[in-house]
């Protein structure tokens, strides 16, 4: 069998590979003498393999994402060659078109041309929940990759569904659950030519009755939405220019459009996402002006300050532990406790340069008084969503466990993997709509409705 692999590493050059694979000893060869993106191999005869092969780079090939060269290559054995015999002198055939599908797109056509040798007449991919909510009438709502956000009643029938390119990241229902925000993303990049081009980000308005668009905010760029529980609403920029610090939009309960700039300072990928629900206050992280991984506070920003303005209040650093100096990145997390004495429990990982190491992601609750940790669990994976009451806080991470704490002191009640028919499944959302019960959106697109028992996982 020969395998072609590679892809353009978004800056310069064009890497990947031709790979021989021996199916009786499954022994795998790569063939080729150094890096090469291989776009298209066909076996012409035992002896003869044809294969279109992207150029080295974008920066001497004018049309280098939309060309390749086709060439022939000819062994006697090819279960006998050896590795990196390919030179890179029998690569260099005819200058020819070559319409480059997406990688997605070569996957659907797999997968549908399996679904016909079973019957199927078609088949329909559902990809990464990234967020999923039940509203007051028992009805689900959740936003994934393909879709901006889609409504399925009590009983599992898909009510509506408003598909999109790349679908939606985040929903906001509002107060009266007649509509919702939907966070929408756009970074599927296009080329025309050799320029890069991506859809404009945006903000959309649905109806809650029948997924209608009701209205859309186009963005200059990605942004993460916060809320609190009165109706105000955040749109923090994800994109920083060094030259000019980018200010939060807020949006009054009942309000369509911006109405109030709050300027936050740089927003740093990594380091800056966090998501805090139930919460009384619109919390960021904030770090230095012209280095903002650096220094990272939790801030509250409060529409009408002193003087009616709106201000930006620092609560306490961000790590805890000042004496150790460390580098923490941010996460989701709850506010919990009753009125007068608020906690904040929150997501986390502390960054090395040799990568997130065991025992370094955490989850910790805080005294919103002064940040005080009054307990913390640490884990081996970071965490992907986090919800809970003042009795538990359940925590998904990234390698399928399910992990449920006591709110009091952070002791385990239960975790275990997540499976779904005896497999295990990876959960990407996750939201507590009444105590016992969990609605998990997964990265193989389904969503997941749980109970939970105090002392074992159901």
């Amino acid at each position: 069998m020969a395998v072609g692999t590679g892809s353009y590493d978004g800056g310069y050059a064009f890497e990947g590979e031709l790979l021989i694979l021996d199916l009786d000893s499954e022994r795998s060869t790569p063939v080729i003498g150094g890096a090469r993106e291989v776009l298209h191999v066909a076996w012409e005869s035992e002896r003869v393999l044809r294969v279109v092969v992207a150029p080295p780079d974008d920066y001497d090939f004018d049309e280098a994402h939309t060309h390749g060269f086709a060439a022939v290559i000819e062994r006697a054995d090819w279960s006998d060659v050896a590795p990196g015999s390919v030179r890179q002198e029998e690569l260099s055939g005819q200058w020819m078109e070559f319409d480059r599908p997406r990688a997605e797109d070569v996957a659907d056509q797999c997968v549908e041309s399996l679904a016909v040798l079973t019957g199927q007449p078609w088949w329909e991919p559902r990809r990464q929940v990234w967020d999923v909510q039940e509203l007051r009438d028992g009805r689900v709502l959740a936003c994934s990759d393909g879709v901006l956000a889609e409504a399925w009643l009590p009983d599992g029938q898909l009510e509506w569904c408003v598909p999109d390119e790349e679908g939606g990241r985040q929903l906001v229902v509002r107060a009266a659950q007649s509509d919702a925000w939907v966070n929408v993303e756009r970074r599927r990049v296009r080329w025309v030519g050799r320029e890069r081009v991506t859809e404009p980000p945006l903000v959309a308005r649905v109806s809650l009755a029948d997924g209608k668009l009701l209205g859309s905010l186009r963005l200059d760029s990605s942004v993460a939405l916060t809320t609190r529980e009165d109706g105000w609403l955040a749109f923090r920029p994800t994109a920083w220019d060094r030259g000019r610090p980018e200010s939060a939009a807020l949006i009054r309960p009942a309000n369509e459009a911006p109405e109030v700039q709050v300027p936050l300072g740089g927003f740093d990928l990594f380091n800056h996402a966090f998501p805090i629900r139930h919460s009384g206050q619109l919390l960021f992280l904030q770090g230095k002006e012209r280095e903002p991984w650096r220094d990272k506070w939790v801030v509250a920003v409060d529409p009408a300050g002193p003087g009616g303005e709106p201000s930006v209040r620092r609560l306490f650093p961000l790590d805890w532990d000042a004496k150790r100096a460390r580098h923490l990145f941010g996460g989701p997390g709850i506010e919990v406790g009753t009125a007068g004495n608020r906690d904040l429990v929150h997501a986390g990982a502390v960054h090395d340069g040799a990568g997130l190491l065991p025992g370094n992601a955490f989850i910790v609750r805080r005294s919103l008084g002064d940040g005080a940790a009054r307990w913390v669990f640490t884990a081996d994976f970071p965490a992907t969503a986090l919800d809970g009451d003042n009795d538990t806080v359940y925590v998904a991470f990234n390698s399928g466990e399910l992990v449920a704490l006591r709110t009091s002191d952070g002791s385990v009640r239960w975790q275990q993997q997540l499976e779904v028919g005896g497999q295990r499944v990876v959960p990407l959302s996750l939201t507590l709509p009444e105590a016992g019960r969990l609605l998990i959106g997964t990265v193989d697109g389904r969503i997941l409705d749980c109970s939970v028992a105090d002392s074992a996982g159901q």
